[in-house]
């Protein structure tokens, strides 16, 4: 049977439309998960998330901070790592963990905030060892978390601790991790007393901008995502087989805090859109099933 032309431009319109309209304002918009099994689909900063569960909000090693934002979602593996290292800053003397931002309930581009944080592998947790965890609803909306490096960003200060450092080497240790993003001084700070013995562990603590009130953990796609893209380079590649001391001492404290200055010859680089002008074209076309799911 032949099917009128006005038919097929009449199913074509409503994906079109939706192709066109912005992506984090389609995933903002779902309070609930889809009704499907966990995947974790695309890249952490393009992609979506199938069937994520939700971190409670308080458990006995933990608070899920910022609870208006309802980003306290994640892969089940992602979960489940967030309550095992609870337990373990139990055991280096702090009484649990605070939870930043994980995912929303369907992942994909946030309405603000992160590029990241997109495929419900991404944990947020925060540098403040809890003093209580029985915080009210609206004290987590106004507590903050504390710095552990100084102004000009070359070193820790007086908040770092040898506890932050051993919570960072457990955090690394699972071998679900691919790598944790800290800020600059707090790489450089570990790497002092840095021995090959710590290389397996070590070379996952990679710098990055703005993480001086939290650390972000960053899990390997996880066994059977098949449509999870794993990011590349790896951290291996990245630390030449070492622990990745020697170029986090040389990049960052010479040409990211005190940058060589550019020819004038030189043109900028290209600006690259940010996740957040994304439309659901540019995802992976799974995607578009998630938000359609129940």
């Amino acid at each position: 049977m032949r099917i009128p032309l006005f038919a097929l431009i009449l199913a074509i319109l409503p994906a079109t439309a939706s192709a066109q309209q912005l992506a984090n304002r389609l995933f903002g918009a779902h309070p609930m998960p889809s009704l499907q099994g966990p995947e974790a689909i695309g890249s952490y900063a393009k992609g979506c998330a199938a069937g994520l569960v939700r971190l409670p909000e308080t458990g006995p090693t933990w608070q899920a901070m910022r609870l208006s934002r309802n980003r306290n979602w994640g892969h089940p593996e992602a979960i489940s790592y967030v309550q095992d290292l609870s337990r373990k800053a139990v055991q280096i003397g702090w009484n649990g963990l605070y939870i930043g931002d994980i995912s929303q309930p369907r992942g994909g581009p946030m309405t603000s905030g992160h590029a990241s944080h997109q495929i419900g592998l991404d944990i947020d947790i925060w540098m403040l060892p809890p003093r209580r965890l029985n915080l009210s609803a609206a004290e987590r909306e106004s507590i903050s978390s504390i710095s552990v490096r100084t102004e000009d960003q070359r070193s820790v200060n007086s908040n770092w601790s040898r506890q932050h450092h051993e919570l960072l080497r457990q955090a690394a240790l699972d071998p679900r991790v691919d790598r944790i993003f800290v800020a600059a001084a707090v790489k450089i700070e570990m790497c002092k007393t840095a021995t090959r013995a710590d290389t397996p562990w070590l070379q996952k603590i990679r710098p990055a901008v703005g993480h001086n009130y939290h650390f972000h953990v960053r899990l390997r796609c996880p066994q059977g995502n098949r449509n999870c893209v794993t990011q590349s380079p790896t951290v291996a590649e990245l630390s030449n087989g070492g622990n990745g001391c020697d170029e986090t001492l040389q990049w960052w404290v010479t040409d990211f805090l005190n940058p060589p200055r550019r020819e004038r010859t030189e043109e900028p680089a290209p600006r690259q859109r940010h996740p957040r002008e994304y439309t659901m074209a540019d995802l992976p076309a799974q995607c578009q099933q998630v938000l359609a799911s129940n």
